[in-house]
């Protein structure tokens, strides 16, 4: 991928890193936040009552028509806090979060953070065996669930009888009846205190306060651990030194705040700097601009799809008229970027690289364009070595990983210290499998992003793909093991190999399937696209669909070899078997002829 400013020189990165240190006060707070240890008292909670006593009657949380000050936020926070005691709530127990973007989320999550609860923060598009299995994972000792997310809930309602009667806290949207087997919050949360709680003082940065479910790179959800160590960090370089947040910024954010961009940085920028958050229930290419308008928005987190969702919508008169002069995110496709710079006038765009349980992050910190930015410590926090596409693993030659230079593509790593803990998953086996052990020296230890990344002159990167099988679609990862085993219970399957491939005009990869029924089947396509909408999230079920006779092709370990399908991807002129795709609105699957295909490319029609 080419990038924007290809004569970035020493001198002129040194200029622009001056420009930000210029910032008031920015060299004291990188000092501070530098010295910050892991096992230090404090926790993020700190900054909301920290809020209260500056700025009691500021706005902390516009949501549609309603206005919430810090301390009004701060004593409905405290009410959870009180009730989820009452409950024998105690630091370390998990809580798990079932709700979509609205006020109630922050509350709730908040009032847990104050005892030392671990919010689990459980995907709402969830049903079926996924959800049930990530409920599995964070053994929440309450569940609080939002009138919305009820009806994902039923679909594991022997579970939830069996394990969960008496967990379930519901809280409503409108005027909703609490459903059976569910406990009122509003009747609950009535009588509670509004005061602080003495636990809160006891807490330490290097306790967990998130569990963010993410797909990583095989199989089912994992729960990685996001700390109140990781909390201050984003809030403060996110939000303080790359956005430069003060009081006076509004953040509108219509990520769902199961995402890490929405809660670990927008939500963690808000509180450090005592901004306002404006919550977008979901997110809406048409409505987009006019509740930033709304809500006199400065700043936005964005994933890259989302930009691009915004560009496809007509242009109007008004397209600048609106405050956001600055945004954070990741995914913005460099042959997107000038483009959506020009057209709604935003100043900043700071794209960052990073992920939920990854121990370093990269930020485009200088607004250089076109690439994911820049962090400190190349070479000994983190570094890029040499890898092996084809074999899908580190090139090691006598023992040794070789370090790449700037100009090279390879895997990123970075080195797991005290000041950068590795946090990992809730499963200790799974951590084990993320870390590389004698990289450089004897006993260094380094965490396997999983991510091919291009080393630019002076540490600047550029986010190339994903190792593996692993794709991006709709800003979330797609494990194939997870949907191949899914569509593997098809009982027409006789084998299934689940790929990513790349469609013009769209971000990340789109899924796709190549199925081999079972002999004598009579294709019921219609009840395979059934079966996979109800089995797995909407973004993990494949558009594309190839029907082979033959099984896939393994190599001696049984893998799918699955580059050929790869580079074949849906062309109706280089594949000789049946073709479909499965648009979102469409009951079933349509055949693919060239003409569809064509459409497709040029966004007539969306996958």
């Amino acid at each position: 991928m080419a990038v924007g400013n290809e004569d970035i020189t020493k001198l002129n990165f040194s200029w622009r890193l001056s420009r930000v240190f210029m910032r008031r006060g920015a060299m004291k707070l990188l000092r501070d936040v530098s010295k910050l240890k892991p096992n230090e008292r404090g926790s993020i909670s700190d900054f909301l009552e920290r809020n209260v006593r500056l700025s009691p009657n500021a706005v902390a949380v516009r949501y549609e028509d309603q206005v919430i000050t810090w301390r009004e936020f701060n004593a409905r926070a405290n009410q959870y806090a009180h009730y989820f005691k009452s409950r024998g709530i105690q630091a370390g127990d998990k809580v798990a979060i079932n709700v979509q973007n609205r006020p109630e989320i922050l509350i709730a999550i908040m009032g847990g953070l104050k005892l030392g609860a671990i919010m689990a923060m459980i995907n709402t598009t969830q049903t079926g065996n996924v959800l049930a299995h990530s409920l599995s994972l964070a053994t929440p000792k309450l569940v609080v669930v939002g009138a919305e997310s009820v009806p994902n809930m039923a679909t594991i309602q022997d579970q939830l009888d069996t394990e969960y009667a008496d967990k379930l806290l519901f809280i409503a949207d409108k005027d909703e009846p609490v459903p059976a087997g569910y406990q009122d919050a509003a009747t609950e949360l009535e009588d509670q205190p509004v005061e602080n709680l003495p636990e809160t003082r006891k807490l330490t940065l290097d306790m967990p306060a998130y569990y963010i479910f993410t797909s990583g790179t095989t199989g089912m959800p994992k729960a990685s651990v996001t700390t109140h160590y990781k909390l201050f960090r984003s809030g403060m370089y996110m939000g303080q030194l790359t956005l430069s947040m003060t009081r006076r910024d509004t953040f509108y954010c219509s990520l769902p705040f199961y995402h890490s961009n929405a809660l670990v940085l927008s939500w963690s920028s808000v509180l450090t700097s005592r901004g306002t958050i404006a919550i977008g229930r979901k997110f809406s290419a048409s409505r987009f601009w006019d509740e930033c308008r709304q809500h006199n928005a400065t700043v936005f987190c964005y994933i890259g799809e989302l930009l691009r969702y915004l560009l496809n919508q007509p242009e109007k008169p008004n397209d600048r008229d609106h405050s956001v002069v600055k945004i954070l995110g990741n995914g913005l496709r460099p042959d997107i970027w000038d483009q959506f710079k020009e057209r709604f006038g935003v100043e900043r765009i700071h794209e960052f690289y990073g992920s939920s349980e990854g121990n370093i992050g990269f930020v485009n910190l200088l607004n250089y364009d076109k690439t994911c930015g820049w962090a400190p410590g190349f070479g000994k926090d983190w570094n890029v070595i040499a890898y092996d596409i084809d074999g899908d693993e580190p090139v090691v030659e006598n023992g040794q990983y070789r370090a790449l230079e700037p100009g090279e593509t390879g895997l990123l790593v970075m080195k797991v210290t005290e000041q950068n803990p590795f946090d990992g998953y809730t499963d200790p086996s799974a951590t084990e499998t993320k870390l590389f052990r004698g990289v450089f020296e004897p006993d260094d230890v380094w965490f396997n992003t999983g991510d091919l990344i291009a080393l630019l002159p002076c540490g600047h990167t550029q986010f190339v793909d994903r190792v593996g099988d692993t794709f991006r679609w709709n800003g979330e990862n797609v494990a194939t093991t997870e949907v191949e085993a899914s569509v593997i219970n098809w009982p027409q399957t006789e084998d299934a190999v689940v790929y990513g491939v790349q469609v013009k005009g769209s971000d990340g990869r789109c899924g796709m399937l190549s199925l081999t029924p079972k002999l004598g089947s009579d294709l019921d396509l219609d009840d395979l696209a059934r079966h996979m909408r109800q089995e797995l999230p909407p973004y993990a079920v494949p558009r594309f669909l190839r029907i082979q006779q033959a099984a896939a092709e393994v190599t001696g370990t049984f893998k799918h070899k699955k580059s050929g399908l790869k580079a074949e991807g849906f062309d109706p002129e280089k594949i000789n078997e049946p073709l479909y795709v499965l648009t979102p609105g469409s009951s079933g699957w349509e055949p693919l002829t060239p003409e569809l295909k064509t459409q497709i490319e040029s966004g007539q029609v969306r996958l």
